[in-house]
């Protein structure tokens, strides 16, 4: 359960920060909304995951997919483009992100 609560904060986060620049600095208020209860629900489920999981493994998770699903987000519907440097560090990223759910004993604790 942890982990799929894991996964929604990440989604939520990803929602909403796909959703700022929409929000034309905040003075659009529909975005704006949207955004700021995006970010709620991704903190809240955040807080729940840390309930029984560690933070460091929580916490990499949490960044390492978030880059990487933004930077898809930005780059499927915002049209921002990808070269290949960047792609090599999304490999990265979630490459770091695997091994400490597969090798790391922390991710167990």
């Amino acid at each position: 359960m942890p982990w799929l609560l894991l996964f929604a904060a990440i989604v939520a986060e990803v929602v909403a920060t796909s959703l700022l620049k929409s929000t034309a600095g905040f003075t659009r208020p529909g975005p704006s909304v949207l955004v700021v209860l995006a970010y709620g629900a991704a903190f809240v489920l955040l807080s729940h995951c840390l309930k029984r999981m560690p933070v460091g493994v929580v916490y990499a998770v949490w960044s390492g997919l978030g880059v990487a699903l933004i930077t898809l987000v930005a780059w499927i519907f915002l049209g921002q483009s990808l070269d290949a440097p960047a792609l090599a560090g999304l490999a990265l990223i979630v490459g770091g992100v695997v091994v400490i759910n597969v090798f790391s004993k922390a991710a167990a604790e």
